[in-house]
């Protein structure tokens, strides 16, 4: 059996949904991948950091996060650990660090500094955060090599869906030419609410009110959430150096009720759509509502799930539809990663 210690940098919605899963699957790791997971570390904004080297009291752990939100990590941390991020990465006595902190759209940091921070210090590296792995993928990937550690990101782009390990594995040796879809669940969650009669800002307030909008939406309603998808696509799966600025995106805010109408009198959606690829030689990546009608595979995605399309030199289209994802299916997308890494070890 193989113990790997793990810290989590970042404690929000999907860090519990990640410690909850390393519970539920336990068995499974061990019985399957003769793989014990231990936390020895967490660090937040918002709850404070803990560290134990043997290994959090998870039991303990589940207990403060279900007693509510206002609740101090201090609890169950063994070290008196007072320290930053530098200090945390050096004293967590972890083999993986897991990052999940809000993404930012312009630099990537401070996310990308404590990547880069944990690679040097010899730890394989896994993030949910697109600003990392757009800002950063060609640096982080040299550094963990040069370790012989990983660098794996599946949850930064459609949640758990397995997008970038599908070209690593299944799909080694394909080209890929292009790919378009839905890649901000918030926004066709908004167009939904609008084509049924509701305002831009009516719909804000609801996908605010069940979580799936953050208080300032502009990063979902402007476009620069899919734009930074689009460029860690691009950047991993093509070979490009994007950034959101690069995809210059045009978000849903200019909808108006009328739009969404004269759309639906012709028998079509309005739709933000993703895309990025080479035409004549030239590469481009491009956000920007669309009308879609019923022959598009557009048009029946509905609510907060997400499409993307494929174009391969050998798979004319190959698509990956996601249905609703929770935080749990962007945990499952971590711990899918964690296993990856676990059996490149074992070979």
């Amino acid at each position: 059996m193989e113990t790997l210690n793990i810290a989590l940098l970042g404690f929000g919605n999907v860090g519990k949904a990640f410690v909850r899963l390393l519970v539920e699957k336990r068995q499974d790791l061990l019985d399957r991948y003769d793989l014990e997971a231990r936390v020895t570390g967490i660090m937040t904004n918002r709850h404070g950091a803990c560290l134990d080297p043997n290994g959090l009291d998870v039991k303990h752990l589940i207990e403060l996060m279900d007693g509510g939100q206002d609740y101090s990590l201090a609890a169950l941390d063994r070290l008196d650990f007072r320290g930053d991020c530098s200090d945390f990465i050096r004293h967590c006595n972890a083999d993986v660090l897991i990052e999940t902190t809000p993404v930012n759209p312009k630099t990537g940091q401070p996310a990308l500094g404590c990547l880069k921070e944990a690679a040097l210090n010899g730890m394989h590296i896994i993030t949910a955060n697109k600003g990392p792995v757009v800002f950063g993928f060609r640096e982080l990937t040299d550094l963990t090599r040069q370790h012989e550690r990983c660098f794996r990101f599946e949850s930064a782009v459609m949640d758990g869906a397995p997008i970038f390990s599908l070209f690593r594995n299944s799909l080694a040796g394909a080209k890929l030419l292009g790919f378009s879809g839905i890649l901000n669940s918030c926004t066709n969650l908004l167009l939904d609410r609008m084509r049924a009669g509701e305002t831009l800002d009516e719909a804000i307030a609801y996908g605010t009110s069940i979580g799936i909008a953050e208080t300032d939406p502009s990063n979902d309603v402007d476009g620069w959430d899919a734009a930074i998808k689009v460029a860690a696509l691009s950047n991993v799966l093509m070979g490009q150096n994007l950034t959101p600025v690069d995809v210059n995106p045009t978000g849903i805010r200019g909808i108006t009720p009328e739009m969404i109408k004269t759309a639906e009198a012709q028998g079509k959606r309005w739709k933000l759509v993703c895309q990025a690829g080479w035409k004549e030689n030239e590469f481009f990546a491009r956000v920007a509502p669309e009308m879609v009608g019923p022959d598009s595979p557009l048009y029946t995605v509905s609510g907060t799930s997400s499409y993307v399309s494929f174009e391969l030199d050998v798979l004319p289209g190959l698509g990956i539809l996601e249905t609703n994802p929770t935080p749990a299916t962007t945990a499952f997308g971590l711990l899918a990663d964690l296993i990856d890494i676990h059996s490149r070890r074992q070979k």
